[in-house]
């Protein structure tokens, strides 16, 4: 595909694609990314397009990635709401420590450089390997060690004044359950 033809199909469909985002995910900021990705795959992959169905082929690699952002968005950040320690062992301070520190990893999440975020994401909640990694994203597996380093520092950074929280909620809830286990 040449310069000038993607040109015109990007000034052509990109506002629609966009709007067709956007009617999904009900926010401008994602819907404008996902737009943008789609014109991207289009010019990296260099696909040839058949003016009848390129309308169609836009508004499925669009509607794709939104659902693959929304698959990890929903998996990253529902972990917290899904783990459920048992309910007799927390006292109303662990409660609101866990709280605490669900926000926390939400907000530390959403600041991260999208690369680094999505790489830990890959690996932590789809549980790839670097190198499944490296060719799903056309990357080394050296940039993937990288960037997942960099997540988890990120991560640490952010989550610093939560950490030693983040340790006793955990250590006092398999503490719990090894008396809980035990009585049995």
């Amino acid at each position: 595909m040449k310069k000038e033809e993607f040109k015109t199909l990007f000034n052509t469909y990109f506002e629609d694609v966009r709007r067709y985002v956007l009617y999904r995910s009900g926010n401008d900021e994602i819907a404008t990314d996902i737009a943008q990705d789609t014109f991207l795959r289009i010019w990296e992959k260099q696909i040839t397009i058949d003016q009848k169905t390129v309308k169609g082929l836009l508004f499925k690699i669009a509607g794709d990635l939104f659902i693959n952002q929304y698959r990890r968005n929903q998996v990253a950040f529902n972990f917290f709401n899904t783990f459920q320690p048992n309910n007799k062992s927390i006292t109303p301070e662990d409660e609101l420590n866990f709280q605490e520190l669900k926000k926390a990893y939400e907000k530390a999440l959403e600041s991260m450089p999208e690369k680094q975020r999505t790489v830990f994401l890959m690996n932590r909640i789809d549980e790839l390997k670097y190198k499944e990694i490296a060719d799903h994203l056309g990357l080394s597996v050296k940039a993937i060690e990288k960037r997942m380093s960099q997540a988890l520092e990120h991560l640490k950074m952010h989550l610093k004044d939560k950490i030693s929280g983040i340790i006793l909620f955990f250590l006092g809830y398999r503490l719990q359950r090894i008396k809980t286990e035990n009585r049995k």
